[in-house]
Parts: C-alpha cells; sequence; structure tokens
C-alpha cells in the first residue's frame, strides 16, 4: 500500500473542526440480541465493547469531553434479571477498566443517582474516580441511574433552600448559577449528541446541556457502533453552521 493511504475499512482522519464535548445515547443493545436471538445480556456484553470503541475513537480524534448514557433511571423498570445483568456488568466494567484508564490518560466521572446502586458498586464507582482523578487526556462521563428531569429539579431545590437560608436572592438565580447545581456543574455542554438505533429523541438525558447541541441520529445498534461511524458523525459536526440562535 502507498505511503499516506488507508485501508478501506480504516476510519477517516478527524476533520479540521473536532467538538470539545461528544455526548452519546447508546441505544439498541436489546435490538441486536434479540435479531440473533441471542440473550439481551450478551447485548449489552457486546455494546460494553462498543463503549470501548467508542472511547478509542474519541481520544483519537481529539474530542476532550465524552459523556455516555449508559443506566437511565427509567432503566430501573425494567426485568429484575436484566437490570441484575447490567449492574453486573458495570460492575466488572469498572473493576476492568480502570487500569486501561489509567493507562491513555482517561479521567472518569460518573454523573446520576448512584444512591440506587449497592454499596459495593458505589465503592468501586469511588475507586474508579479516585484513581483516575489526575488523568488529563480524556474527560469521560458515565451517566448511570441518570434522569435530567430529575437533575433539573434538584437543582431548583438546592436554589430554593439557598435562597431560603439567605445565601442567595431572586436577582441572582442566573442561568449560570443553576448550572452550578447540575450533575455537570465545571463541565462544557456537549457539542454533539449522538444517538444510535435509528431512534430520534433525547429520552430525558441532558435537557438543559442540550440547548445548542448538534445531533446525528444513526441507524446503527449500538453494538455495532465502531471507529468509522464516530468519523462520520464528526465528519457531519464540523459542516455544520453553528448559530446559537443569532440571525444571518
Amino acid at each position: 500500500m502507498p505511503d499516506g493511504s488507508r485501508a478501506p475499512s480504516d476510519p477517516p482522519p478527524p476533520p479540521a473542526r473536532v467538538p470539545v464535548h461528544v455526548a452519546i445515547i447508546m441505544d439498541g443493545n436489546r435490538r441486536w440480541a434479540e435479531a440473533r436471538g441471542l440473550p439481551v445480556a450478551l447485548g449489552h456484553r457486546a455494546g460494553a465493547e462498543a463503549a470501548r470503541r467508542a472511547i478509542e475513537a474519541a481520544g483519537r480524534a481529539g474530542v476532550r469531553w465524552l459523556t455516555l448514557f449508559a443506566f437511565s433511571s427509567e432503566n430501573w423498570q425494567r426485568p429484575a434479571e436484566e437490570v441484575q445483568e447490567l449492574t453486573s456488568l458495570l460492575r466488572l466494567y469498572l473493576t476492568r477498566e480502570v487500569e486501561a484508564f489509567a493507562r491513555s490518560g482517561v479521567r472518569l466521572r460518573v454523573i446520576g443517582d448512584r444512591a440506587r446502586f449497592g454499596e459495593e458498586l458505589r465503592t468501586l464507582i469511588d475507586r474508579a474516580e479516585e484513581a483516575t482523578a489526575h488523568n488529563t487526556a480524556l474527560n469521560l462521563n458515565v451517566a448511570l441511574s441518570y434522569g435530567a428531569r430529575a437533575e433539573i429539579l434538584a437543582a431548583a431545590r438546592a436554589l430554593v433552600a439557598a435562597a431560603a437560608r439567605g445565601e442567595i436572592s431572586a436577582a441572582e438565580v442566573t442561568e449560570d448559577a443553576f448550572a452550578r447545581h447540575l450533575a455537570t456543574a465545571g463541565m462544557p455542554d456537549p457539542d454533539l449528541i449522538i444517538r444510535t438505533s435509528g431512534e430520534q429523541r433525547l429520552s430525558n438525558f441532558l435537557l438543559w446541556q442540550a440547548a445548542y447541541a448538534e445531533f446525528a441520529f444513526l441507524p446503527v445498534l449500538w453494538p455495532d457502533f465502531d471507529a468509522g461511524h464516530f468519523a462520520a458523525a464528526l465528519e457531519s459536526f464540523a459542516l455544520r453552521e453553528r448559530r446559537y440562535g443569532a440571525r444571518v
């Protein structure tokens, strides 16, 4: 192969304009398994491998922040066996991936209501965050037991409580003040939100933060998501003109 060329299966190089923050709604594990006559658990395991590919692709592309919607607050309503498989997979993933994150410079943060998980899983989350706290190559947020409406409600309650204590006045309740009480405080809003499986909705994900995000809805089921799909979404983003509501 001549120098400078690439195999057809290789992902294209990242575009010149790369989003700072990419968020992904990882959808389609169940349908992927059902289409193959496999247990749903194997779909979730294949989805975990796709998450690893997405993290690697984000790092190579120069994305600084990546948020993965791994387990929603609504997922607790799924069959008990599936919830147990998901939490077991999370436990395995956190145990197995921390060393890889450390080697590649990935900093892990978990957003969501971790109180709903058992003590063992909460401890693993705390340890993983502590072990990667000084990494700077990629900021990885994993949304677990996360729901945007609950997040917004919690922020509103926190501001009301602060006002009742006399710590803040009504005039000081600004967008910035509100954002400081969200789970994503101190993080940039997502520039690009990707959703797989062909669905075209946010499903209670980053509702406040997505105000000016660009969207990429991909027909691929999440377990089949690879670096090529990630690069295609970035290429599409690079071609868009972001106006933030300004008139032209």
